[in-house]
């Protein structure tokens, strides 16, 4: 069953899987907590040009959801998921982290732009909610230090040493333009990126450009022929995918011949519906697959069946809800301080790989390999070296 909330009063629909209970903010809340549930989150771009990463999210936890009140939920009482809808817009993050807050709400799996995660983890974090983002990617959402902040996904600073490793190394690049889309995300990791470009290639790379896109422009050719005339052997791109599909698609158009390098927030099937055949020949840096792990193979069948194939985020939302309610059931309690030194301390076999957090709430262990986008899919493609 869904309840659905809408200026002021609320409603129930049912909706597969039935065994979970989905709340989603439209406007107003007005409906009182049932004292024999317990309430948890998930949140993201819901609607709009990022939706897809929204619904990825939504269904892993949803059926993380299911499977808790298939065996009877935990604690003894039956677990609500409420689907927050921030827009990938920092203000309206807040609005719905205050919205959880006030309604109730024990743990937040979320969110997926880190410029959404850092403003809306303030919030949980004063009122000591335990908050897990699957995707959010920026080192401030854990470099704050706050006790009750964790993510299952890695790090800028670590997927940016990867794709400029793969730069120099691999591509062996000596010229090399850089641009983002202004983004907590995409600016933040254009930076790690150029960072680590200069730690490891010294004075053999040149950065012949850097500049920012305007996210939701739909025209960059003005700013690829500029990039085109710099005469890269290859350009980076902090962003997501609606940009960068539309980036590698007009750079062909321009002339523009090197390869796009880019990260996580790319790698996505979206992507190569908007590039088209210009997709192909991308590199991304992400995580090894996760459908190939053995103990992802059940969660798997039983996500295709449900909703179809699952997103680059899928099961990391998946792990970070099944994170939140064992240590619900571990500390015997829904309290925030309680939950948070359980996520803490404890160590969870997820269908991504072992889960356990050092003291900032950052996987103890992560790995991001470099992928390229071939006949409109997405391969692995290298492996960086260890260290």
């Amino acid at each position: 069953m869904i309840r659905i909330f809408r200026r002021g009063f609320c409603r129930w629909i049912y909706s597969a899987p039935a065994a979970v209970l989905i709340l989603a903010f439209i406007g107003a809340v007005g409906c009182s907590k049932p004292s024999d549930t317990i309430r948890i989150a998930v949140a993201g771009p819901m609607t709009g040009d990022q939706s897809k990463q929204g619904a990825d999210l939504k269904n892993g936890v949803e059926l993380a959801v299911a499977e808790w009140n298939e065996k009877g939920g935990v604690l003894g009482k039956k677990i609500e998921l409420w689907v927050g809808d921030d827009q990938h817009d920092p203000k309206q993050a807040v609005s719905i982290a205050n919205k959880f807050v006030n309604s109730g709400v024990v743990g937040v799996v979320g969110h997926w732009n880190s410029s959404a995660s850092i403003p809306a983890s303030e919030v949980y974090h004063r009122a000591a909610i335990p908050m897990i983002t699957p995707a959010s990617t920026n080192p401030q959402v854990t470099d704050r230090g706050y006790a009750n902040v964790f993510r299952v996904c890695g790090r800028d600073d670590q997927q940016g040493r990867v794709a400029a490793e793969f730069v120099v190394t691999q591509l062996k690049a000596k010229r090399v333009a850089v641009l983002h889309d202004k983004t907590t995300y995409g600016q933040g990791l254009a930076d790690e990126f150029k960072k680590s470009l200069a730690a490891i290639g010294g004075d053999r790379i040149e950065v012949v450009y850097y500049s920012g896109i305007i996210q939701g422009d739909k025209d960059f050719r003005g700013v690829l022929t500029t990039v085109a005339s710099k005469k890269p052997d290859a350009y980076f791109f902090g962003g997501i995918y609606p940009e960068g599909g539309l980036l590698v698609k007009q750079a062909k158009e321009v002339g523009l011949k090197a390869p796009m390098v880019s990260g996580d927030g790319v790698i996505d099937q979206v992507f190569v519906q908007i590039a088209g055949p210009a997709a192909d020949g991308t590199y991304l840096t992400f995580s090894p697959d996760t459908t190939k792990l053995p103990m992802a193979q059940s969660v798997l069948q039983s996500y295709r069946a449900t909703y179809g194939e699952p997103g680059p985020y899928s099961f990391y939302a998946y792990d970070a809800a099944q994170v939140l309610l064992n240590a619900i059931e571990k500390a015997g309690t829904t309290d925030g301080f309680g939950v948070a030194q359980a996520i803490r301390t404890g160590v969870h076999e997820g269908i991504t790989g072992r889960i356990q957090f050092d003291p900032k709430g950052d996987l103890l262990t992560t790995q991001y390999v470099v992928w390229v986008t071939k006949n409109g899919t997405f391969e692995e493609f290298w492996k960086p070296s260890e260290g």
